[in-house]
């Protein structure tokens, strides 16, 4: 019988390699799988497959790849159903462990399978993800391919992008409250002969801040503002509204909804056409708060502005629209990747009317340097006029 804690440590490497090959199989995938195997309890492979497939994959075309995995992970165990019960029969081969890529035999290290799956002349190469992950955590995002920043697609998928929590108006029962449910209270009372024995009580709930995000996608920005959409894509719990600027702003929340983070980020291309154009930072802000922030998108929200602050406009202008989204907004983030360096200093025009209304400024220019940015996310405290040395 395996145990259960074997039977979780091999669908995880199972599920990074599905991963490493391009499935979107995530934790909640995995459980699902290692739950169907305890409750099936498969005793050939062809049923394991087929719980696989159940679990794992929700598309048609991710039967393939998923098979191609399989076959090499567990294409060296033989189905002993034919034989059962046949004297004469072969013995029965030990499961073939995929290699990892650089030839060791650990086998608790994801691999690269490279022969025995059950497939002529098929080979699968699936690089271990972690190591793909640790290798680029430190890299400049500006640094990156298309094809390494998607690796990061399924790293970022576990972060958590938290806002601060604010009173609703709605309210839920609890044991202690400050206001008193009067028509609950006299529903309870009907059992005890009209008499309000116990009283109800209500407290507002509270929920998460929105968070709205603006991004520069000038040229200057392009590499970074591509890695900061990803993230605003792929990270758990996200309800962001997103818009790009350049030189005109351009909601991208409904581009952004559903597919893939590759479809998603090459429909905000295509949705906008500014893309490595200029930057008006101060005209960008004016058409975003005269028409969503004033209207309440931006009222006691989470502002994430993302750019470098090179701004072609009037520095001047700028600084007197951060002051009006600044009375509306109950925090306002600024990432800038300019500021790794310790010897930044916010001398330029744009940056220099902006730093004085903003509660806090990160580089997140790695994926190592987003914890400071989920950090100041997270702040419930606000922090106006930072001093320029942070």
């Amino acid at each position: 019988m395996v145990e259960p804690a074997d039977l979780a440590a091999a669908v995880a490497r199972f599920g990074a390699l599905l991963r490493a090959a391009g499935l979107p199989v995530g934790p909640d995938r995995c459980e699902r799988f290692a739950r169907a195997v305890l409750v099936a309890r498969p005793r050939t492979t062809a049923q394991l497959r087929w719980c696989a497939r159940a679990t794992l994959i929700a598309d048609p075309a991710q039967i393939e790849p998923l098979d191609r995995v399989f076959d090499a992970v567990f294409g060296g165990l033989v189905d002993p159903a034919d034989d059962r019960g046949d004297p004469g029969a072969p013995a029965i081969p030990a499961p073939v462990a995929a290699p990892s890529p650089a030839g060791a035999s650990a086998p608790d290290t994801p691999g690269q399978p490279a022969a025995g799956d059950g497939r002529a002349g098929a080979a699968v190469d699936v690089p271990a993800l972690a190591t793909a992950a640790e290798r680029l955590a430190d890299r400049d995002f500006a640094e990156l391919s298309a094809e390494e920043l998607a690796l990061l697609a399924d790293v970022m998928s576990q972060l958590a992008l938290a806002t601060p929590l604010r009173r609703s108006r709605r309210t839920r029962q609890v044991a202690h409250g400050s206001r008193i449910d009067l028509r609950a209270t006299l529903r309870r009372g009907r059992r005890t002969g009209g008499d309000p024995v116990r009283l109800v009580r209500r407290r507002p709930r509270r929920k998460p801040r929105r968070l709205v995000a603006l991004c520069d996608i000038s040229g200057s920005m392009a590499p970074y503002a591509r890695a900061m959409l990803q993230l605003l894509y792929c990270a758990a719990g996200t309800r962001a509204e997103v818009f790009t600027f350049a030189t005109r702003l351009t909601r991208l929340t409904p581009a952004l909804a559903g597919s893939s983070p590759t479809r998603a980020l090459d429909r905000a291309g295509r949705a906008a056409p500014d893309w490595s154009g200029g930057t008006r930072i101060g005209a960008a802000l004016k058409e975003f708060v005269d028409g969503y922030g004033r209207r309440g998108m931006a009222r006691g929200a989470v502002v994430l502005i993302i750019s470098d602050g090179w701004d072609t406009g009037n520095p001047d202008r700028l600084g007197y629209e951060m002051a009006r989204l600044s009375r509306l907004a109950f925090r306002i983030v600024w990432v800038n990747p300019r500021t790794q360096s310790p010897r930044y200093r916010p001398l330029a025009g744009g940056m220099a009317a902006a730093w004085p209304h903003c509660d806090a400024v990160v580089s997140a220019h790695s994926l190592t340097a987003l914890g400071d940015l989920l950090a100041a996310l997270a702040d419930p405290v606000r922090h106006r006029g930072i001093p320029s040395s942070t």
